[in-house]
């Protein structure tokens, strides 16, 4: 067996009720691939599945990780490889769900060979970027590595760091890495659902679930994530609404100006996450509205056909 079932969409769009729903159908294991959904310090504000659906339903790759640790996609792709191993060893279906299509691609396409990166060269790293801060850390990168600066924003700075790490480590440009075949790290034969919901209701799925995170414990999550004085330039501390609620947290921003703040950020989240998946994502179905059982007989149909045709 190497058939899995790939669910990727934008934040709010509904996949993570989708992929309960196909796994209860088809016996299967919901494995997370959205990179903020690995952290255990947020279940509320990465919208986390509830603990009731983890018990309904086998789910792996769930805050699995603290966030003193930043995950990459090789780091990723190594888990989801032994969890999708270990649901055909079980005879389940391992039903892939996230967001971050990096680690999408990465399973379903392959990985550029990039050496691992010591701990000690990316902490280097992260502390150059906390000491200088961007723009002069943009600098000496663009006199190093002037083909990755020119692909990059002053202002992203975890590409940044990646960029500036694999240059130290390797002493080739991360481009060069990136440029070579990618290398599959395990056979997958996969059906993919792109789930693509009209922008106004993302929008309003986003918004509407900002203000719940908010109102039902997202602040506490943020206070208790502070409270453990981790560097600025890890993962965690880069989730969405993190930078709005410690604001608020601070006394810089109103509730309602945190809100806003975050609901902004989110929607433009969703609308790159989409442009990505559109351009970048090879689907077998695409939907734009979900059923209220959030599984279609026609998704039914599909699915049941791809599992069950020999290949």
């Amino acid at each position: 067996m190497n058939k899995i079932i790939v669910i990727a969409g934008a934040t709010a769009s509904g996949k993570s009720s989708l992929a309960v729903a196909v796994a209860e159908k088809f016996y299967g294991t919901v494995v997370n691939a959205d990179s903020m959904q690995v952290y255990k310090e947020l279940r509320l504000l990465t919208a986390r599945p509830l603990e009731k659906e983890e018990k309904q339903i086998p789910h792996r790759l769930y805050g699995v990780l603290s966030g003193e640790k930043a995950c990459s996609a090789g780091i990723w792709l190594e888990m989801a490889k032994n969890e999708i191993k270990t649901a055909w060893a079980e005879n389940r279906i391992p039903v892939i769900t996230g967001g971050t299509g990096l680690y999408i691609s990465s399973l379903v396409k392959g990985l550029s060979p990039i050496p691992e990166v010591s701990q000690s060269i990316r902490k280097q790293a992260r502390e150059l970027m906390e000491n200088v801060g961007n723009e002069s850390f943009y600098s000496s990168l663009a006199a190093k590595d002037p083909e990755m600066a020119s692909r990059l924003h002053v202002s992203d700075s975890q590409r940044l760091i990646r960029a500036w790490e694999v240059l130290e480590s390797t002493g080739k440009s991360l481009a060069y890495w990136q440029s070579l075949p990618p290398k599959p790290v395990i056979d997958v034969n996969p059906f993919v659902i792109f789930i693509n919901r009209p922008r106004e209701i993302l929008y309003e799925n986003c918004n509407n679930r900002f203000v719940e995170m908010f109102d039902n414990g997202a602040v506490e999550e943020v206070r208790s994530l502070l409270s453990l004085n981790l560097s600025a330039e890890l993962p965690v501390m880069k989730a969405l609404g993190v930078k709005e609620i410690t604001a608020f947290i601070n006394g810089n921003k109103t509730r309602q100006e945190a809100i806003e703040a975050a609901q902004q950020a989110t929607r433009r989240y969703a609308k790159r996450q989409t442009t990505w998946f559109k351009h970048q994502l090879e689907a077998n179905m695409i939907v734009s509205k979900l059923d209220k059982d959030r599984l279609s007989s026609e998704m039914f149909s599909k699915i049941h056909l791809f599992l069950n045709k020999n290949c």
